[in-house]
């Protein structure tokens, strides 16, 4: 490479000077940095506004899920706003509804349960004592002491805990009245809403946005409604399953089993976790192993068959960008964050393709390839 001489003549211009692979890494390293800093500035405002935020995530999935209603009913003549009105007001119901089943069947069985714990809890001492592992009764009181001081040195903590308890149910009605309210604007006003989003991107690159917009959206559409069928299939087929085998509470826990279920891959072993450890506390042995059976059939079902089928490859996301999102969510914002993590994945992974795929073809920069795309 030949070396342009500077002014004095005697030493060449510093940039040349620089290899050229030294060169593309600094390129490339300081947009990274500036990526780098506006995610985290992002984060940061997301964070200081995390109630506000995830509430609007949360409308935007029932917006996706519930938006099919209203286009039915304005078909069958119903004005727009009742439609949207009767559609969010049915949703929101059905959901208070499963909440309150859940609660008023555990409230109905926590004395039976509680009582058929007890006996299990006794019932695994005693094959502990009399089993292959040689453990002594010493060793189970000395795990019991444990644990009870365990509970004892954590008790200022779990009082501050109760005594939050106000501000925690402040925080879920505002959040409730939040994704009600923007679950019930989106539905009547996504379509403006999303135009008036448009005028804030540059005018060159607002082509590209609008067409990326609605394929992220049939993205996000297609996960909400996939992810509520393979969680309806898991529930009934557990439920039913946990149900012949005896184990309390079924109904609940096949309730649970749904919710759980969409969070992708850890929602599936904590629901199901849960199913085995009250069937081994009740009912012993025997009874975990076929329920862990139950759960582990019902789960390669889903994997191999149910979410490939239902979900399609429009929404398939690699399982390491599934377990790495979760991952990031939990530790950012807890349950939600891992809930609204993969449904964020899976729009940006087809934004950023629709967004990559006009820029590589000139055809699009067109009026007429704009509106194809």
């Amino acid at each position: 490479m030949s070396q342009v001489p500077s002014a004095s003549g005697s030493r060449p211009e510093p940039a040349l000077a620089v290899p050229w692979g030294v060169r593309v890494a600094a390129e490339v390293g300081w947009r990274l940095l500036v990526l780098a800093g506006t995610v985290w500035v992002l984060m940061r405002v997301v964070g200081a506004v995390q109630l506000v935020a995830f509430a609007f995530v949360v409308a935007l999935l029932l917006t996706a899920l519930l938006e099919p209603a209203v286009a039915r009913l304005k078909r069958t003549g119903v004005p727009r706003g009742p439609a949207t009105a009767l559609t969010a007001i049915l949703g929101f119901a059905v959901i208070g509804l499963l909440g309150w089943f859940v609660i008023w069947q555990v409230l109905e069985n926590v004395d039976s349960l509680s009582e058929q714990v007890q006996s299990g809890i006794e019932d695994l001492r005693r094959r502990l004592l009399d089993g292959p592992f040689h453990v002594t009764d010493k060793q189970i009181n000395g795990v019991a002491q444990s644990l009870a001081d365990a509970v004892g040195a954590n008790t200022d903590a779990i009082t501050s805990v109760g005594l939050e308890g106000v501000t925690v149910v402040v925080e879920a009605l505002t959040g409730i009245l939040l994704t009600f309210f923007s679950t019930l604007f989106l539905l009547y006003d996504g379509k403006r809403i999303w135009e008036w989003t448009l005028k804030l991107v540059p005018a060159n690159a607002r082509p590209g946005v609008a067409g990326a917009g609605p394929r992220a959206w049939a993205t996000l559409t297609a996960y909400v409604r996939g992810t509520v069928v393979v969680a309806l299939i898991n529930a009934f087929s557990i439920g039913i399953g946990i149900y012949f085998l005896d184990v309390p509470m079924a109904v609940p826990l096949a309730v649970f089993i749904f919710l759980f279920s969409f969070i992708p891959l850890v929602g599936a072993v904590a629901s199901g976790a849960l199913a085995v450890v009250i069937a081994l506390v009740t009912h012993g042995v025997f009874t975990a192993v076929m329920t862990l059976a139950v759960v582990l059939a019902v789960h390669q079902i889903e994997g191999h068959i149910l979410q490939p089928f239902i979900l399609g490859r429009a929404v398939r996301v690699h399982p390491l960008a599934v377990v790495l999102a979760v991952a990031s969510g939990g530790m950012t914002a807890g349950i939600g964050g891992a809930v609204v993590a993969v449904p964020l994945v899976a729009v940006t992974n087809t934004f950023v393709g629709c967004l990559k795929a006009y820029s590589q073809d000139p055809a699009l920069h067109t009026p007429e390839g704009s509106h194809r795309a």
